[in-house]
């Protein structure tokens, strides 16, 4: 059927892939770190405290201190070609591109920053996108990860009049691809080290212990992680958990006193990993690359390796372009 002359254009229907991870200022700058925390730390899904106590704290005090302080840290880090994450998120997303071939449109977006979620959907919806899977790149399901991503989605959807259809990756924290590729990715950056580690030490990124009796499965989804990725490489691992904030209790041991604490033990030699994080970041390279490094040294302990995420590397885009087949099945015949 022809449509008459005044018909506005509709491009081809494709299917979309839109991988996501959390954000990043878009610049090593107190002003972007300023605006880029005030967005992050008003999500209620990673404050979870009544708004009218916890906006006093956030603009009073927060905003007002903590954005030069990390805006340091992250010129410590930052790349030429801008935020490690936002970097390594749009190679993931370039290679997966050149992976799915003309049979898939692959984006990405920032939960927090740029590029924004709603406007890459409403893109990619007008690059002709009706069926998009949403991919939040967190092997382990949290509230403040993975739900506050699909809920970036969902309010997009909600503001629009022609909806992509929508499937979202679920948590693929025990995936066997996933764990084969973390084996692969630890077995290679030891190798390489000058040094034999004494112990092996798996950083996750830290929550609210509070969040476990709530329901939230993220300890023991990193639990679960870390021993198959044991069981795998065929050594212990020294479970730990990052960056805490505020007052509250949260998941333990803590990755600075696990460091802290391995000298006194023996263990002069160690190796960090961070199976949580699907590319480096502030986290990992200014977090456990150096402020961790310095806390072990000072600790006693005589070397000391960071190894990397999976990044954009080879067994990286191979696991994620099995799992976003996988998902996709019915939607596309791309192999």
């Amino acid at each position: 059927m022809t449509p008459p002359a005044d018909h506005p254009a509709i491009p081809p229907a494709k299917v979309g892939v839109l991988i996501v991870n959390l954000g990043t200022p878009d610049a090593a700058e107190a002003s972007a770190v300023r605006r880029y925390l005030a967005e992050f730390l008003s999500d209620p899904r990673v404050i979870e405290i009544p708004r009218l106590i916890w906006k006093p704290i956030l603009h009073g005090v927060i905003l007002r201190t903590r954005p030069r302080k990390s805006a340091h840290a992250y010129s410590l880090v930052w790349r030429e070609d801008g935020s490690p994450l936002a970097a390594i998120t749009a190679e993931q997303a370039a290679a997966l591109r050149a992976r799915f071939g003309d049979a898939v449109m692959v984006e990405h977006a920032m939960r927090y920053g740029r590029p924004a979620i709603a406007e890459t959907i409403a893109a990619m919806k007008a690059g002709g996108c009706e069926r998009i899977l949403f991919a939040p790149l967190y092997p382990q399901y949290c509230a403040a990860t993975t739900a506050t991503a699909n809920d970036a989605a969902f309010a997009a959807l909600a503001m629009m009049r022609w909806q992509p259809a929508i499937r979202t990756l679920p948590p693929y924290h025990d995936d066997p691809a996933y764990i084969g590729a973390l084996k692969a990715n630890i077995e290679a950056s030891l190798a390489a080290l000058p040094f034999e580690p004494d112990a092996i030490v798996a950083s996750f990124h830290g929550m609210p212990a509070r969040t476990l009796t709530l329901g939230d499965p993220y300890h023991c989804h990193c639990q679960k992680t870390a021993r198959l990725l044991a069981e795998a490489l065929g050594r212990e691992l020294t479970v730990s958990f990052q960056s805490r904030f505020g007052r509250a209790k949260w998941l333990g041991p803590a990755t600075d006193v696990t460091l802290a604490g391995l000298p006194a033990k023996g263990a002069k030699r160690v190796a960090v990993v961070a199976p949580g994080f699907s590319a480096d970041c502030l986290e990992t390279l200014e977090g456990l690359a150096i402020r961790g490094k310095q806390t072990f040294l000072d600790a006693g302990g005589t070397d000391f390796a960071y190894l990397p995420c999976l990044n954009a590397d080879q067994s990286s885009i191979d696991m994620l372009h099995l799992l976003l087949r996988r998902e996709l099945a019915g939607w596309t015949k791309a192999s």
